[in-house]
């Protein structure tokens, strides 16, 4: 172990330790006197007079403050949980759930739209991709809110035929915006993948789709797992753009439970706290996947079992290194052979038509 870390980076000298505890002091200090002034600031201490920060005073609650107990009295209540917190985060696990997945099939058709041999796919997946990704995602979803109106100016069609929900909006929205961007990421997926998979997957007959459905895009995807992760967390937040109109996510019940019970500061930081605990959670189960994708065909090595066989193994060296091969064991001859028997290949002997004696000599 101590071999390979010195091939990959070089030991640190005395001065080099010396500077990365200094840095680690400097970073330490500069975190607490964020959290200091972090907590002083909402604390009202920059309003009014300063009393002086050695002041025990100073650190005390102050009533008039964000920390104080009345503030945080609210998300104690199971009501607030209940009636706010909870329909909040449903709605917006409802939503970021089903444009995920619409998003990632999105992303995979116009991927592999934009690879394909047709000039005329590859042309209308690639506009399709570039408008949708350079259009903002609020502006998408207010166009499809007003869909009906649409319609109605271009169609003559009544506005109360059908109406677009909120959901359905922000689902829309999050879809197109994000499935454009994953178009681009498999896309670059796929080109990464070395070109000798394909002519290799060509050599043995296979069509080009299943060279792509089976050999490159499950290598793309475990590649660039991490991108894919990423543009989700982003969808994910992106969903709390649904209060522009009106959907009752998480931000939104968050919102108006801090109008309803004064606390903005506070119902900032629980929200705050639950999309970071939702984000992790998707990072981790990211993370798992990569691992286990990154763990198949992995061949584990058995031992042979030699017992009764006194045989070397050979061993052939090749780039990946070297391969142990299991010994063939010949099974041995009979002593005599019938005398109408075929004639064994390489037998000396096969040829004599005048030698029908035993060939060990024996009567």
């Amino acid at each position: 172990m101590s071999a390979q870390k010195s091939v990959l980076f070089d030991a640190p000298g005395p001065r080099a330790r010396a500077r990365n505890v200094v840095y680690t002091v400097i970073t330490l200090v500069l975190f607490v006197i964020g959290l200091a002034v972090l907590y002083l600031g909402f604390n009202d201490y920059f309003r009014g007079q300063r009393p002086s920060l050695f002041d025990p005073a100073t650190w005390a609650v102050n009533p008039s403050g964000e920390w104080t107990a009345d503030k945080w009295e609210p998300f104690l209540r199971p009501g607030t949980w209940t009636d706010y917190v909870l329909p909040g985060l449903r709605n917006t696990l409802t939503a970021a759930l089903t444009a995920s997945v619409l998003a990632i099939v999105f992303g995979l058709v116009f991927g592999i739209g934009r690879m394909s041999e047709r000039w005329w796919i590859r042309v209308a997946s690639g506009a399709v991709v570039e408008f949708f990704r350079g259009i903002p995602l609020l502006i998408l979803i207010f166009f499809t809110m007003a869909l009906p109106i649409v319609a109605y100016q271009l169609f003559a069609i009544p506005p109360g035929t059908f109406q677009v929900t909120a959901l359905a909006a922000v689902v829309t929205g999050l879809t197109l915006y994000n499935g454009s961007v994953l178009a681009e990421v498999f896309r670059a997926g796929v080109l990464a993948v070395p070109k000798g998979q394909s002519e290799a997957a060509q050599a043995i007959g296979m069509t080009r789709s299943q060279n792509m459905w089976l050999i490159l895009i499950p290598q793309a995807i475990t590649a660039m797992m991490p991108a894919i992760v990423a543009q989700l967390v982003v969808l994910l937040k992106d969903s709390a753009l649904g209060y522009i109109v009106a959907f009752p996510e998480m931000l939104r019940s968050f919102t108006l439970l801090a109008t309803r019970e004064g606390n903005v500061i506070p119902a900032a930081i629980i929200c705050a706290l639950i999309y970071i605990a939702i984000n992790l959670s998707l990072s981790r189960v990211a993370i798992w996947l990569e691992r286990r994708n990154s763990s198949r065909g992995r061949t584990s090595t058995k031992p042979v079992d030699t017992e009764g066989v006194s045989a070397r193994a050979d061993t052939s060296t090749g780039a990946a290194g070297t391969v142990a091969v299991e010994p063939t064991v010949q099974e041995p001859l009979p002593d005599t052979l019938r005398e109408d028997g075929p004639a064994e290949p390489g037998d000396d002997d096969a040829g004599d038509d005048g030698d029908d004696g035993p060939r060990d000599g024996r009567g």
